[in-house]
């Protein structure tokens, strides 16, 4: 491992690199980029009733815990009709590219839980914020989740993941400046040909497009349509939703452990 070490990661990381690289291999053999359920087949998605957003946020004073987030909203409402929060621990270390080993345990764990303590509040469909196929090698965490779930998932992403040729150069601006309406879009395509992503201009407003990716059981074209149709700000709301109470919840922890604190 002296190349390893030499290259400032250690022998411990290398090998974590190694075995989480192998299992991501072996996962992505289960990968479907196509649509597999019948509300995907239609523009408007009749029978498509329930969308779920999930969410991490770190906490800023250890970042070995953090607030594990689930929403699900009605469909096309879009009004919250289940929330999930709570603190959860990070056992894997944080290694880029190796997201999904670090927060997809604890994401699937709360779909698991809502599976079992109300099924008829399942999430037809995951929006996760990161990225799917657009991917150093092909499976970010939205896939990693669409795997462990089984749910269709999205991945959505504020910023462009530039790999495989994709880059955030004077060219990819002038495509961004070209999007004038919302619901606008271009493919992202890489050096190799093959379209990994879309990014979209999710609303009139938005200046800065997001960067939608196959997750797992829903083609890029439908996930690019669904996005926008959930999207009343930059970001689509199941994802908005829980971000926003995921940071609440945090906070509220965070301000009843100072109380405790303060009271000793």
């Amino acid at each position: 491992m002296a190349a390893a070490e030499g290259l400032g990661v250690s022998e411990e990381e290398a090998a974590t690199r190694s075995r989480w690289e192998s299992e991501q291999s072996l996962l992505k053999e289960s990968l479907i980029c196509s649509n597999t359920e019948p509300w995907q087949v239609l523009p408007d998605f009749p029978g498509l009733e329930r969308v779920g957003g999930v969410d991490i946020s770190y906490s800023k004073e250890d970042d070995t815990i953090a607030c594990a987030s689930l929403v699900v909203l009605s469909y096309p409402d879009l009004e919250v009709i289940y929330e999930d929060c709570h603190m959860v621990p990070l056992d894997a270390p944080y290694v880029a590219g190796f997201l999904a080993f670090r927060e997809v345990p604890s994401l699937s764990e709360a779909v698991r839980s809502l599976m079992k303590t109300n099924p008829s509040l399942m999430p037809q469909v995951l929006f996760v914020d990161g990225n799917g196929v657009l991917h150093h090698r092909g499976f970010g965490v939205a896939c990693h989740l669409g795997i462990q779930t089984s749910l269709p998932c999205i991945g959505v992403a504020k910023n462009l993941l530039q790999v495989d040729g994709l880059e955030n150069n004077e060219a990819h601006k002038e495509q961004i400046r070209q999007l004038k309406n919302g619901g606008d879009f271009f493919n992202l395509t890489s050096s190799s040909g093959s379209v990994l992503g879309t990014a979209l201009k999710s609303s009139d407003k938005s200046s800065k497009p997001i960067y939608i990716s196959v997750g797992h059981k829903i083609s890029l074209e439908s996930a690019v349509h669904l996005v926008h149709s959930c999207c009343r700000y930059r970001v689509p709301e199941p994802i908005r939703q829980a971000d926003i109470r995921s940071r609440e919840f945090l906070v509220k922890i965070t301000t009843v452990a100072e109380s405790s604190k303060a009271t000793r």
